[in-house]
């Protein structure tokens, strides 16, 4: 081992490039592209799961992670998908806002994996609220 900490030489920087692959680097490339998206706002949706203490009790985590793992298998890249704390209705938790480009915001509620999964599929890919799941419309603005 030399002095730089690798037992094969170099230095720990040099240890760490090395072990970086392709795939590291495309994933580097998606959230580097996910945060430019967001600053910027060229994205055509935003949806805010709402995660304060109340909704990660609820099952918010789940209701995220379901619907990252829809945007990834429809390969959509035009979706932020950010967190926000409590939205104040703790008993309607968990909840997510959906904001489509030039439309009111919708707040939904009561949220489990298959209703972000089919409030991804109706709302944000095909434009139609889903009114059963639907608590407001129009209540927050985006700046």
């Amino acid at each position: 081992m030399n002095k730089g900490g690798n037992p094969k030489g170099g230095t720990k920087k040099e240890a760490f490039m090395r072990r970086l692959t392709i795939d590291d680097l495309k994933k580097i490339k998606e959230q580097y592209e996910a945060t430019f998206t967001l600053r910027h706002g060229s994205y055509r949706a935003r949806v805010t799961i709402h995660m304060g203490t109340c909704g990660i009790a609820a099952g918010a985590r789940e209701v995220m992670s379901a619907l990252v793992e829809a945007l990834a298998e429809a390969g959509v890249k035009d979706v932020v998908v950010t967190a926000s704390g409590c939205a104040g209705l703790c008993s309607k938790e968990p909840m997510a806002t959906v904001e489509l480009a030039g439309q009111a915001p919708v707040k939904y509620c009561q949220l489990d994996a298959q209703k972000i999964k089919r409030i991804f599929s109706e709302h944000i890919q095909g434009g139609s609220i889903v009114q059963e799941y639907a608590l407001v419309m129009g209540s927050e603005t985006s700046y």
